[in-house]
């Protein structure tokens, strides 16, 4: 058995060499933030995944494999550059090993518009930071923005490059052409402006004022919010 003078030395020298120790590597992730993996193929590729192309963020919006009778199976892609909205194509070779953008996904949610530098403005929902995001990186997503909304926010390099809103919103048309009782032509739409600002395409039996549900991404009417 140790005494208790023999206990205190052992304690003393273990904490002597820990001093002398490298410290390992840790890794710190932000508090409600999601960070992307490195690495992926074309296998997995995904409309909206997130890369890293000569040193610049893009997102795949449109992509196909491709299995020629002769050669090898190859996949044509359509990549949306974040810094400067360009579109390119690119090819890659099937099961090719690409570099996923290292980019840090969070919360936060729309509070307002600042005219003086066109800046849409959020609050990060962890910190309770205020976050500006420049008006081209949202495009024609702004349109959708409603007072309140969550949304997820992208940032590279410490710079917000795009923003993920809900899939299905519930939005007010406030303005659209009187509706025509048991109106039901398949296929017969008219133009509605939502709260939110967009214009979408409504059945022709929509009437002002009525609430109706909406994809986001496609910017299509889904149906009447109490269906």
């Amino acid at each position: 058995m140790f005494s208790g003078r023999s206990l205190l030395l052992l304690a003393a020298t273990i904490g002597s060499v820990h001093a002398f120790l490298p410290s390992l590597p840790r890794r710190a992730a932000s508090r409600g933030s999601r960070l992307i993996p490195s690495m992926a193929s074309t296998s997995d590729f995904k409309n909206g995944l997130t890369l890293e192309v000569d040193g610049t963020p893009v997102k795949i919006v449109e992509f196909m494999h491709v299995k020629p009778g002769k050669g090898a199976a190859f996949v044509r892609s359509k990549l949306k550059n974040l810094m400067n909205g360009s579109v390119v194509e690119k090819t890659w070779r099937a099961g090719e090993k690409v570099e996923l953008a290292q980019v840090e996904k969070f919360d936060m949610q729309f509070t307002y518009f600042d005219d003086s530098s066109s800046s849409y403005m959020f609050m990060d929902v962890a910190s309770f930071e205020e976050v500006a995001c420049d008006a081209d990186v949202l495009g024609s997503k702004a349109s959708f923005l409603k007072d309140g909304m969550e949304v997820a926010g992208i940032k590279w390099n410490e710079k917000i490059i795009d923003v993920e809103l809900p899939q299905t919103m519930v939005y007010e048309v406030v303005e659209t052409d009187p509706g025509v009782k048991g109106n039901t032509v398949q296929g017969g739409t008219k133009p509605a402006t939502l709260d939110g600002g967009a214009v979408v395409a409504v059945p022709l039996f929509v009437e002002q004022g009525e609430m109706i549900k909406v994809d986001t991404k496609e910017g299509k009417y889904l149906s009447r919010a109490a269906e």
